[in-house]
């Protein structure tokens, strides 16, 4: 059955993929983004889509829409971006959340909010399930995305049991794929661009660290799998 989607963060790495394929699946959609870090030319290939409106709009302000499920994915997601500016970092993962739940209510929508791994903080246990709740750090320079996510959970989970909301949360590790920005900071992109400038590879600390990764239409697929 056809819903009407809104996907918050649509012009961004995640986002533009979900569109893509929301579209694909026959859906209509709506994306918003501000641009802070999204960028237009995700999306160029959409905008002539009779299926697909594209909206320039930051979360962190209230809006009017009737849709029946609404992706929320707005937040700078690089640790080079969201060091930049953390005060906005933690207001979009927070007062976006509050605004979209708002919305989720008003309308009756299904919502699903896209949290992180970052969750875990520096977490003491590996792999981590779903009943551990990390080793957290609520002052320190990333906690900016942290501890939003964290908020963000927080907000779905109580809108559910005290507003009987419909909500949903997926904890993202480690994405790759086309369209990642070269520069954000991540270990993936950091070799591609290295290798490709014939650089050293470069591992910080003593090299034992390990990462999980998730190819960005397996990711997807399992976001449009939760709802």
């Amino acid at each position: 059955m056809s819903q009407r989607v809104l996907v918050t963060g649509g012009a961004g790495f995640l986002g533009s993929f979900l569109c893509e394929q929301l579209i694909q699946q026959g859906h209509d959609v709506l994306a918003l983004d501000n641009l802070f870090t999204g960028n237009k030319r995700n999306i160029a290939h959409l905008l002539d889509n009779r299926n697909f409106e594209f909206i320039r709009h930051d979360v962190v302000e209230p809006i009017l829409l009737e849709v029946d499920w609404i992706f929320n994915l707005a937040c700078p997601a690089s640790p080079l971006h969201y060091q930049y500016n953390p005060v906005k970092t933690i207001k979009t993962s927070i007062l976006g959340a509050i605004n979209m739940l708002g919305l989720a209510k008003r309308v009756k929508a299904r919502i699903l909010q896209a949290s992180t791994s970052e969750i875990y903080g520096d977490p003491e246990v590996h792999p981590q399930t779903e009943d551990y709740w990390g080793s957290v750090n609520p002052i320190g320079p990333r906690s900016c995305y942290d501890e939003g996510k964290r908020v963000a959970e927080t907000l779905m989970s109580d809108y559910r049991r005290q507003n009987g909301v419909d909500t949903r949360i997926i904890r993202i590790f480690n994405t790759y794929g086309p369209r990642m920005h070269p520069e954000d900071g991540r270990v993936v992109s950091n070799f591609i661009v290295a290798a490709l400038r014939n650089e050293p590879l470069v591992l910080y600390g003593d090299g034992q660290q390990t990462r999980s990764f998730c190819y960005v239409s397996d990711l997807i697929e399992g976001i449009l799998r939760m709802m």
